[in-house]
């Protein structure tokens, strides 16, 4: 494929990004300009046809990116519930804020993903007496809890949560609150 740089007369219809993805409509011959979204300088004409790799279904991580995954889990040492996932380059944990959490590409999202195969709306965590539900919240590429489509399921530590392109762990740390509060009593 031709590749094309910032500052190229190009023709009309629609480059992509190679760095981010991000799509231009040229609909005019015109000089292309800075990707809106990362800044680049590098394009590729878009074609329906040409493997981009950019929408494919999640694939397992690579071992190290689940052992960092797993590690990170692992440490984790105040009580509540959290999500582990690998995403650009870095493992991240974020809490449950309170009782609900959405996700999705959504601004008023908790857990917000600017990726394509996330939906505005993709999917919600609930808590509720005997645990958290995660519930799809009508996504486009669905939700799956360890391999397996679901449209509302209730959530055990360890679970791994594929939103779009993301692989995310649950780690329910909730016991340990409990485990620490009930020691000083029965001490006394």
């Amino acid at each position: 494929m031709e590749s094309l740089t910032t500052g190229t007369l190009a023709g009309t219809g629609t480059f992509r990004c190679e760095i981010c993805g991000h799509v231009l409509e040229m609909p005019t011959a015109d000089v292309l300009p800075a990707c809106p979204g990362c800044d680049g300088a590098s394009f590729t004409r878009a074609s329906l046809f040409a493997g981009t790799g950019r929408f494919q279904r999640a694939e397992p991580d690579a071992p190290t990116h689940v052992d960092a995954v797993d590690a990170a889990s692992d440490a984790i040492d105040d009580a509540g519930r959290y999500l582990v996932f690998h995403d650009a380059g870095e493992v991240r944990t974020v809490a449950m804020p309170g009782d609900s959490m959405r996700i999705g590409r959504s601004l008023s999202a908790h857990l917000r993903f600017e990726d394509p195969t996330v939906s505005r709306r993709h999917a919600v965590l609930i808590a509720e007496p005997d645990g958290v539900r995660v519930l799809d919240d009508r996504s486009l590429n669905g939700v799956f809890v360890n391999g397996q489509r679901i449209v509302s399921q209730l959530l055990a530590d360890g679970d791994e949560i594929v939103i779009g392109r993301y692989r995310l762990r649950y780690a329910d740390r909730s016991a340990i609150g409990a485990e620490a509060a009930a020691t000083p009593l029965a001490a006394e």
